[in-house]
């Protein structure tokens, strides 16, 4: 498990900011329970887990020019 700062990703960066407001409704229309809060420790309890402890004992570098 890392502890401390993440690297910043320039591709994964952009590619949250482009991905539209339409492919969302689109997926929201397709598939039950898409975007839903909580949904993650239904599908993958393990990784939903992992995910909260790694966003608990790591920081952004965006969060240090906050």
């Amino acid at each position: 498990m890392k502890i401390g700062m993440r690297k910043p990703s320039i591709k994964k960066s952009l590619k949250a900011r482009t991905t539209g407001k339409l492919k969302r409704s689109l997926k929201r229309a397709v598939i039950p329970g898409y975007g839903k809060k909580g949904r993650g420790w239904i599908r993958n309890p393990k990784r939903a887990l992992y995910n909260k402890i790694y966003k608990k004992t790591t920081f952004s570098i965006f969060d240090l020019l906050k």
